[in-house]
C-alpha cells in the first residue's frame, strides 16, 4: 500500500492531502504539522481583532481528516529527511516511512539584526495561529504597539488591534504604505482610512535600536531619527523568508526557496515542495494550486505547473478593496494610464504594447481578464483607447477557457 506523507498543515498541504485522496483512495496519507488546529493565514486578523475564534479560522471542516481517512498529527516538527531511507524525523526520535513525500512547510517572519530585537521576548511575527495567541496575550498586557512594515502583513496587524483599541505606531522604510502593491494615491487612501483609526506612520523611517527592561523585553524602539517611541510590545512584519531548513539539512537542494522543477519535483527522488517554502508566490491560492499540482504528480498523475501571476495582492482594509498585479514601480520605458473618478480608481503599466502592472482601488469585481493579459503577454497595441473598459468580447477566441476567468484572483 503507498504511502504518502506531507510535512505542513496550510493551504498547499491541506490541498495536496485531499487532491491525493481523489487519485489514491487506498494510500496511507499522513499529514505532519507544527500548528494544533488547520487555520488561514489570511484570517488571522480575525482571531487577533475577536472576530472569530480559532474554529472561526480554519479553512476545512472540522472533519476533514476523518472524512478523507488522512492521519493528523499535529503539533510536532519535521526534523530531518533520510531520502535514502524515505523516511521523515519528527518529535523525539519519531519517524514516519514514505513512498512520496511533500515539504509544504511555508514561511516565518523575519527580524533583521536590529540590537535586541532577535532576543526580546515581547517581539513576535504575524504569519500562524501561534503568534497571532501570543500578540493577544501580550495586548492583555499593554495596548502600545510598534509594528515594523507596512505591508499586507503588517497592515492586517493593525487593523485588528485599532479595532480594540490599541495605540499602534507602523515604521515603514518606504515613502508609502504597502510599497509593493499601491501607488502613491492608492497608498494616501490606506493610509488616511489607518490614522482615521488611530494610527501613527512613520514613513521613510526605520528601527535602529531598542531600550530594554530587566527581563530583555523592549521598552522603547529607537527610530533612525533617533526618537525614542515607547511600546508594550513589537510585531515584526518587514519581510518572511521561506521555511527551507529542513531541506537544506537533509541534502535538498534550496537557495532562497526550495529549488522545484515544473513538476514541483525536488532534487530528491520522490520528494516534492508546494507552497511558501518553494518562494514561486506568498499568495493563498497559488500556494493551494501548487499543493493540487504537487500531488497529481505524486500520484503519477503528469502536469506542469504554471507559474502565477507575477506580484498579485488583494486586499480589504475598512471597507476600501484593491487588486494589485504584477510590477507598478517599473515604469521606465512603459506608458503609464490612469482612469479616475469619484468612485473607481485604476492604473496600468504597458510596456511595449504590453500589460505588465495593474491596480484597482474600489470594485475589483470583472478583473479576470486583466490578470489574463498580464500573465498571457497579449499585444494591446490598438486597445490603449480604451484599456479600461476591456471585456473578452475584444479578443476574438479568448474565452475557449472559460473556467480560467471565471475565478477572478
Amino acid at each position: 500500500m503507498e504511502r504518502y506523507v506531507i510535512i505542513g498543515a496550510g493551504a498547499a498541504g491541506i490541498a495536496a492531502a485531499a487532491t491525493l485522496r481523489d487519485f489514491k483512495p487506498e494510500a496511507v496519507i499522513t499529514v505532519l504539522s507544527i500548528d494544533e488546529h488547520v487555520h488561514s493565514r489570511c484570517m488571522l486578523h480575525k482571531y487577533l481583532g475577536r472576530e472569530r475564534d480559532v474554529e472561526g479560522i480554519g479553512f476545512v471542516a472540522p472533519d476533514f481528516f476523518d472524512k478523507h481517512d488522512i492521519t493528523h498529527i499535529s503539533c510536532e516538527t519535521a526534523t530531518r529527511i533520510d531520502t535514502a531511507g524515505k523516511t521523515v524525523y519528527f518529535g523525539e526520535g519519531y519517524s514516519l516511512p514514505y513512498d512520496k513525500l511533500l515539504i509544504a512547510t511555508g514561511a516565518g517572519f523575519f527580524i533583521p539584526p536590529i540590537p535586541h530585537f532577535r532576543e526580546a521576548p515581547n517581539v513576535f511575527g504575524f504569519r500562524d495561529l501561534s503568534d497571532a495567541m501570543k500578540i493577544d496575550e501580550a495586548f492583555g498586557k499593554g495596548k502600545r504597539v510598534f509594528i515594523v512594515g507596512s505591508g499586507l502583513v503588517g497592515l492586517d496587524a493593525a487593523s485588528a488591534l485599532c479595532e480594540r483599541g490599541a495605540e499602534v505606531t507602523i515604521a515603514e522604510m518606504a515613502e508609502r504604505v504597502m510599497p509593493l502593491q499601491t501607488d502613491d494615491y492608492a497608498a494616501s487612501v490606506y493610509q488616511k482610512a489607518f490614522e482615521d483609526h488611530g494610527c501613527r506612520f512613520l514613513l521613510g523611517i526605520g528601527a535602529s535600536d531598542a531600550v530594554v527592561d530587566g527581563a530583555g523585553n523592549i521598552t522603547e524602539v529607537i527610530l533612525s531619527t533617533g526618537e525614542h517611541v515607547p511600546c508594550d510590545f513589537v510585531i515584526m512584519a518587514a519581510g518572511v523568508r521561506p521555511r527551507i531548513q529542513i531541506a537544506v539539512d537533509s541534502g535538498i537542494a534550496a537557495e532562497r526557496g526550495i529549488t522545484v522543477d515544473e513538476h514541483l519535483r525536488t532534487s530528491a527522488p520522490d520528494v516534492y515542495a508546494a507552497g511558501d517554502c518553494t518562494g514561486l508566490s506568498g499568495v493563498w491560492p497559488d500556494a493551494m494550486d501548487q499543493g493540487k499540482v504537487a500531488a497529481r504528480n505524486m500520484a503519477g498523475i503528469e502536469e506542469v505547473y504554471e507559474k502565477p501571476y507575477p506580484f498579485k495582492n488583494t486586499s480589504n482594509f475598512f471597507g476600501i478593496t484593491m487588486l494589485s498585479v504584477g510590477r507598478l514601480d517599473q515604469t521606465e520605458g512603459a506608458e503609464v494610464l490612469v482612469h479616475h473618478t469619484p468612485t473607481e480608481y485604476k492604473k496600468a503599466v504597458v510596456k511595449d504594447g504590453k500589460l505588465t502592472g495593474y491596480l484597482v482601488l474600489g470594485n475589483i469585481s470583472n478583473t479576470g481578464l486583466y490578470l489574463y493579459l498580464i500573465r498571457n503577454g497579449v499585444d494591446l497595441s490598438d486597445k490603449l483607447d480604451h484599456l479600461f473598459q476591456l471585456t473578452f468580447a475584444d479578443f476574438y477566441g479568448i474565452n475557449e477557457k472559460n473556467g480560467e476567468y471565471a475565478y477572478a484572483r
